[in-house]
């Protein structure tokens, strides 16, 4: 066994690929956590101070990856629904650059019931992260509004993502910014609420809202 590892990303995403490389030869089931430790180089004893369960490493990244978007939307200081859409754009660059490891996941995870069930409850804390998010920030508006928004990002990103992972199609983040962007465009409804100084020429209001929705 090599020496004890740093607790870091590219522990955790190590053992999980191997972990991802083991279930699709031998079956979920049928790996036992020694056989993760082994592939993986490393003691049972560190496995577990990484992972509660055999079942915890299949969703490493997706661990990684929600606490990576959690911190992004706590140091958010421009417009909140445009961090929400970014946020999942980063998310889907770290999955384009783990693609292998995503699509090992993926068919792992479509044999096994379990684990779909798992993957379901998983996703659905990225539409959990922004809606708690824009709810601190946001609370002027309403939660069903929130929690329409967040359904919409999380939904478009997801479709692609999966274009990209189970169908093998070519795509980029670029197609996901236009799709989110639209997804913002239809919920802020084209409605802008202004106010500008007592005097201001219609000019330079025509510039101002002409700049503001064209951002």
């Amino acid at each position: 066994m090599r020496g004890e590892p740093d607790e870091s990303t590219d522990f955790r995403l190590t053992v999980a690929t191997a972990a991802l490389d083991l279930f699709s030869v031998k079956g979920y089931e049928s790996t036992t956590v020694d056989d993760i430790a082994g592939a993986a180089g490393i003691s049972r004893r560190t496995f577990f101070r990484q992972f509660r369960a055999k079942e915890d490493v299949v969703f490493a990244d997706h661990e990684i990856l929600l606490e990576q978007a959690g911190a992004f939307l706590d140091s958010n200081q421009g417009d909140p629904w445009q961090a929400v859409c970014d946020a999942a754009q980063q998310v889907y660059e770290r999955f384009s650059d783990w693609i292998e490891m995503s699509r090992l996941r993926y068919q792992v995870v479509h044999r096994n019931p379990a684990l779909r069930d798992r993957e379901i409850v998983t996703v659905f804390r990225y539409d959990r992260l922004f809606v708690e998010y824009l709810q601190r920030v946001r609370p002027d508006h309403s939660h069903l509004e929130i929690l329409q928004f967040s359904a919409s990002v999380t939904a478009t990103h997801n479709y692609i993502l999966r274009r990209m992972i189970r169908d093998g199609l070519p795509t980029s983040v670029s197609d996901l910014r236009s799709a989110l962007a639209q997804v913002r465009a239809q919920f802020l409804g084209e409605i802008v609420v202004a106010s500008f100084p007592r005097g201001m020429s219609v000019a330079k209001i025509v510039d101002a809202l002409a700049d503001h929705t064209t951002d």
